[in-house]
C-alpha cells in the first residue's frame, strides 16, 4: 500500500459499517447488494464480489444502502485499492443530502465533535 493511503487513512477515521452497497460501473458492470466493512467521509470499504472486473482508477456509483435500504447515500468514487477480498473507493463527488447522512453516520460513530470537524476541513481542503 503507497503512503499516500496510509496518509488518507490517517486523515478519515473509518468506522465498521455492516451494511449493504450496490455498485455501478460506468461501463455497465453492476454489482447488487455488496458487504460494506467501513465508511468515513471519504471513501469506503467493501468485500470483493467474487465477479469483480474493475481496475484502479475505475469510476463507480455506490449506493451505500441504510435503514434497510430506506435511506440511501449516492456516491461517486474511482478504486483506490484492490487486494483479493476487498476493495477500496475513494468519493469524488457526493451530493448534498448524502454528504448531509454521511457526515452524521460519522458523527455519531466517532462521538468526537472535534475529530469530525478536524475530518470535515481535510475533506474540503483535499
Amino acid at each position: 500500500m503507497s503512503n499516500d493511503n496510509s496518509a488518507e487513512r490517517r486523515r478519515f477515521s473509518r468506522i465498521p459499517f455492516d451494511s449493504m452497497a450496490h455498485i455501478n460501473s460506468h461501463e455497465g458492470e453492476l454489482h447488487l447488494n455488496c458487504h460494506v466493512i467501513d465508511v468515513s467521509l471519504n471513501g469506503i470499504l467493501v468485500k470483493r464480489p467474487s465477479s469483480w472486473l474493475g481496475k484502479m482508477n475505475d469510476d463507480y456509483s455506490i449506493d451505500l444502502l441504510l435503514e434497510n435500504a430506506q435511506l440511501v447515500i449516492k456516491m461517486e468514487a474511482k478504486v483506490a485499492h484492490i487486494d483479493d477480498e476487498t476493495i477500496g473507493f475513494t468519493c469524488h463527488h457526493i451530493d448534498l443530502d448524502s454528504i448531509t447522512h454521511l457526515k452524521r453516520l460519522v458523527e455519531l460513530n466517532l462521538g468526537d465533535e472535534g475529530i469530525l470537524n478536524r475530518e470535515l476541513t481535510a475533506l474540503i481542503h483535499s
